[in-house]
């Protein structure tokens, strides 16, 4: 559920705001995310997982943007970081450094010893070499690294090739039959502290199946720690829940959390797990206007003026997201259209073959599913400007990023001074 719909009229409205009158204010294009459809999704999942001891560390990567951190860190989420940037993120925003899990699979010696100094809750460690920095960083600092190993269970998520992370043929994690005498490395060290468990199979995952399938694999290495001596805190199962973006009818968070319950709650483990995209993908959406359109033979093209630098998943992917008209109106004729964007290339699109209702110049269009990896994406090819940002409460909006202007896109940047 989220919290876009048309009014009487026909017109879209994020909450109690139009999208005609925001994007009249704040122009195009632009991000739109709903604070209701956020605080909404993060309570869900939280309920959904109230028959065990649990944490949400929200997965940063999804939406970074400060006002997004602030709101899921006024709910009790904790977040799951990629970056010490990430982690700089999530403390201006007024998260709890102790409620951090520090993933990835090339973390610096600098990053290591920005989250020890923060005090984080654990470091997702996906390598051997990586446990080996981080207990010589550890020493350094003199402050012992909480470190959980992330494992490979070699599970498919059954899921986009880009974003299954739990095959043995992905570079992340720790091979499942690495990971004993690494935890034994760790339990020597007096730099270490373990901590957890972790593991992440994948993304848009919308089956409980490989989920639970995971965690069985997991629960084995567990017993066996246990019996060798090695306390946890915690199993991280990471996130990769799914939303419906299509036709997808991706399982409940209830289920899932129940599956968990049943097989954690006896144990008195702590569960950690990292949403990103089902709590933030159908909280946003990105609002564009039509350029203008234009026929080439046969084929019929939208050109509007968000383009593949704003939200890159078509491109990449070749991810299908629904592109609706602002305005609905039932007399416009139905076309079969490829929406473009104005960049110089021919990945830069956003639907092919998209039956649409007839578009016009100036007419607005908005693309749903686009809270998560949207904004996060995006780039600033062919100097192109990033998107505003605007979170909607209630009737009224606050404008959470400024577009940005020309000027900031070579503030940085020096000429060569023997160049005349």
């Amino acid at each position: 559920m989220n919290h876009f719909e048309r009014d009487a009229d026909g017109v879209l409205h994020g909450e109690g705001v139009s999208l005609i009158d925001l994007a009249d204010a704040v122009g195009t294009p632009t991000y739109v995310y709903s604070e209701a459809t956020f605080s909404r999704h993060y309570r869900v999942m939280d309920e959904a997982l109230s028959g065990v001891d649990h944490l949400i560390c929200y997965s940063v990567k999804a939406n970074s943007n400060l006002a997004v951190l602030q709101l899921l860190a006024s709910l009790g989420s904790g977040f799951d970081i990629v970056s010490a940037g990430e982690l700089a993120r999530v403390i201006a925003a007024g998260g709890d450094p102790a409620k951090v899990v520090f993933s990835g699979v090339g973390k610096r010696d600098d990053e290591i010893a920005a989250a020890l100094r923060a005090g984080i809750l654990s470091i997702n460690v996906e390598s051997g070499w990586e446990l080996e920095r981080c207990a010589a960083v550890a020493e350094e600092l003199g402050i012992p690294a909480p470190i959980s190993l992330r494992v490979n269970p070699d599970v498919d998520a059954k899921t986009h090739a880009y974003i299954a992370t739990g095959l043995r043929s992905s570079k992340f994690g720790v091979p499942f039959e690495e990971a004993l005498p690494l935890y034994r490395f760790a339990h020597a060290s007096p730099h270490l502290r373990i901590v957890g468990v972790d593991c992440h199979i994948g993304s848009q995952i919308v089956e409980p199946a490989p989920l639970v399938e995971a965690l069985e694999r997991v629960l084995e290495l567990v017993d066996t720690l246990q019996s060798e001596g090695v306390q946890l805190h915690h199993i991280d199962m990471g996130g990769g829940l799914g939303i419906t973006y299509k036709d997808e009818r991706p399982a409940p968070p209830k289920a899932i959390g129940e599956a968990y319950a049943a097989r954690l709650a006896p144990r008195g483990l702590q569960l950690l797990v990292e949403p990103g995209r089902v709590i933030a993908g159908n909280a946003g959406l990105m609002l564009m206007r039509v350029l203008g359109t234009k026929v080439n033979g046969t084929k019929t093209f939208v050109i509007t003026d968000a383009a593949m630098n704003d939200n890159i998943r078509p491109s990449l992917y070749k991810a299908w997201q629904d592109l609706v008209p602002v305005t609905l109106d039932a007399e416009k004729e139905e076309q079969v259209v490829d929406v473009v964007g104005p960049i110089c290339e021919s990945g830069d699109f956003f639907a092919h073959d998209r039956p649409l209702q007839t578009m016009q110049r100036g007419d607005l269009l908005a693309m749903r599913s686009t809270g998560a990896y949207g904004f996060s994406m995006a780039s600033n090819y062919n100097s192109r400007t990033r998107a505003a940002e605007v979170m909607v409460h209630g009737e009224t909006y606050t404008v959470v990023r400024p577009r940005e202007q020309v000027a900031e896109l070579f503030a940085s940047e020096r000429l060569l001074p023997h160049v005349k």
